[in-house]
């Protein structure tokens, strides 16, 4: 074989083999993030666990539960945790189907539709205790026309101009019995709101 052959059949060889680098290198590059997408698919997933802790089960996690999550650092410890999280609620412990956890959303979602005021339902006070008692056994409603001397001293804020509610529920766990709930639209705008302190609301917190 003349030189001119042997080099040629280096040269035709070295062709192919970075051909097929570059073939290899290109498959690879389509199958990668595009620049920036790897950190907004962090930043989804970042926001989807804010969301579950502030707003999914924020009346219903402890405070002990609360710093727990906060200290995880990685996805599945996150993961992990959200899953635990629900099968300690789990009415029948290892079922696939959870009671709890479904009529946990549907409250959310009742009081999104029903209790929304400028604000999403759940942000409002009747969505709070909606959202951790339920649906109230009894709900007095109240207009402005009504509002008296008596009505004042059950609201306890005096004669008042505004719409109000009271709810009743025959028997909280945890609380107790005949337990009455009083809410205030003092905006006008259907918000109604408890006339309590934040301090007094955080004793329905979960323990």
């Amino acid at each position: 074989m003349s030189k001119l052959g042997k080099h040629s059949g280096f040269f035709f060889a070295g062709l192919f083999a970075l051909t097929g680098i570059q073939a290899l290198a290109a498959q690879c590059q389509d199958q990668r993030l595009a620049p920036g997408s790897a950190k907004r698919l962090v930043s989804v997933y970042q926001k989807e666990y804010q969301k579950w802790l502030s707003e999914d089960v924020r009346y219903v996690i402890t405070d002990q539960e609360r710093a727990d999550f906060k200290k995880l650092t990685t996805d599945e410890q996150r993961d992990k945790f959200i899953d635990d999280f629900w099968e300690r609620r789990n009415p029948n412990p290892g079922s696939k189907e959870n009671a709890f956890k479904e009529e946990h959303y549907r409250r959310i979602a009742y009081t999104n539709q029903h209790f929304a005021a400028k604000i999403p339902g759940w942000k409002t006070d009747r969505g709070r205790m909606y959202i951790m008692f339920g649906p109230p056994d009894q709900v007095d409603h109240h207009y402005s026309a009504a509002g008296s001397e008596k009505a004042g001293s059950l609201v306890g804020v005096g004669q008042i101009p505004y719409d109000w509610e009271l709810w009743h529920y025959r028997y909280i766990d945890g609380i107790g019995k005949d337990v009455t709930f009083k809410f205030v639209d003092t905006c006008g705008c259907g918000r109604y709101e408890m006339p309590v302190t934040k301090e007094e609301l955080n004793k329905y917190k979960p323990k």
